[in-house]
């Protein structure tokens, strides 16, 4: 937790206050969400929360308070904040008390471009200060290019030469700072908070290819897809047009989903299934995928939650590397080294696929021991179809 906000409905305060902690948990969402609404606040697209008071170690924040924010824009802001270090810290609130900011949007600009200004804290180290102000103005800097400073001399060029605006956050210099307006009140810029197993775009097939969309870390919860839709200004999943931007998968399940034919409900339950897989499993799965030959996101979702129903020798390229794998490594059974030269890999290797459904990928040797047709595997419950989708239609 980053901080906290206590907010109220500023109409009715006699509703009473609510704590939010920031950024929102995750397994929290929903029932925070719940929480609000029962204060009749919480829009997805409205600044309908009044901030009381801003709790926790930033400050410069303070001047939020006694204002109407949106939940959704101060939670993406304290994500934000929370991967700052304490110089970067230091900066994001010198700039915020340098330039009178109080807007969330603003602040959440000013997240991504803060880092170009620098802050003195301490005027005893002028060596420290030199260092600091070098690397603010140049990223990437070589050991060789560093050693060759003068650090001093540059951090008396910093302070003779540039006008420094004292705050309760240091010294700030602004170094021809320019503010950019990167949050467009609308779409909250790319930034991936937490660890995610695909990121989508999604974008209303109203709006042209070039208009900018709104990127989505599934999985979700259905709370956070719904608001993520009203923010987007898209009424209905038929309205909405998907753009594949990465993910966290084998390179084989990437490849088998076709984003124009997939709806994302069936997308965010692919990636609900796959998230709690070990890495182990999630290669395995690329080699079902593989095998198995899906076409869509539910059939993937499908051979996930039946991946005990396939047998995995990773790195296996042929019967004599499976027949290895068998003997030495699969613990069925008592290996002896010395015995190695009297071992036909090959022989059993061959002999175990002749009497299963077996698979050579790119990450190694599925075999299929399950009593259905891969097809009847695959196959889409009818209960199921359109599941988490509504409420939206």
């Amino acid at each position: 937790m980053v901080l906290q906000a206590i907010l109220s409905n500023a109409s009715h305060p006699e509703y009473g206050q609510l704590t939010v902690p920031l950024p929102i948990p995750a397994s929290e969402y929903e029932h925070i969400m719940e929480m609000l609404e029962q204060i009749e606040i919480g829009s997805a697209v409205k600044q309908d929360c009044q901030v009381d008071e801003i709790q926790g170690g930033w400050p410069a924040l303070c001047r939020m308070e006694r204002t109407a924010v949106n939940i959704d824009e101060l939670d993406y802001l304290a994500k934000r904040l929370d991967s700052f270090d304490d110089y970067e810290k230091a900066q994001f609130q010198g700039m915020a008390e340098r330039l009178q900011l109080h807007g969330v949007d603003e602040l959440i600009s000013l997240t991504f471009c803060s880092q170009a200004v620098t802050v003195v804290t301490d005027f005893n180290n002028a060596a420290a200060i030199g260092r600091r102000h070098y690397l603010t103005m140049n990223e990437g800097v070589p050991l060789e290019e560093m050693q060759r400073q003068d650090f001093r001399e540059i951090a008396r060029d910093l302070i003779e030469g540039e006008v420094g605006r004292v705050t309760p956050f240091g010294v700030v210099y602004d170094n021809n700072f320019e503010m950019s307006q990167l949050y467009d009140g609308r779409n909250f810029p790319e930034y991936r908070y937490e660890s995610c197993v695909m990121e989508v775009e999604m974008c209303s097939r109203f709006d042209s290819e070039e208009a900018p969309g709104t990127t989505l870390y599934l999985p979700l919860t259905q709370a956070q897809i719904e608001r993520a839709m009203l923010r987007a200004g898209i009424d209905n999943y038929g309205d909405m047009r998907l753009r594949f931007m990465e993910s966290e998968l084998p390179d084989a399940i990437d490849v088998a989903l076709d984003m124009e034919h997939e709806s994302l409900g069936a997308l965010n339950e692919m990636c609900a299934a796959i998230q709690p897989l070990s890495r182990e499993d999630v290669a395995k799965l690329g080699v079902v995928v593989s095998f198995a030959q899906p076409e869509y996101a539910f059939q993937i979702k499908h051979l996930a939650d039946n991946l005990d129903l396939f047998d995995f020798a990773p790195n296996v390229q042929t019967p004599e590397d499976y027949g290895r794998y068998m003997i030495q490594e699969s613990g069925r059974y008592e290996y002896d080294e010395n015995l190695d030269e009297y071992y036909d890999f090959a022989g059993y290797g061959r002999n175990r696929m002749e009497h299963e459904s077996g698979f050579f990928g790119d990450g190694g040797y599925i075999a299929y021991h399950g009593t259905l047709s891969l097809d009847e595997l695959m196959m889409e419950d009818p209960s199921e179809q359109n599941l988490g989708m509504k409420g939206m239609e």
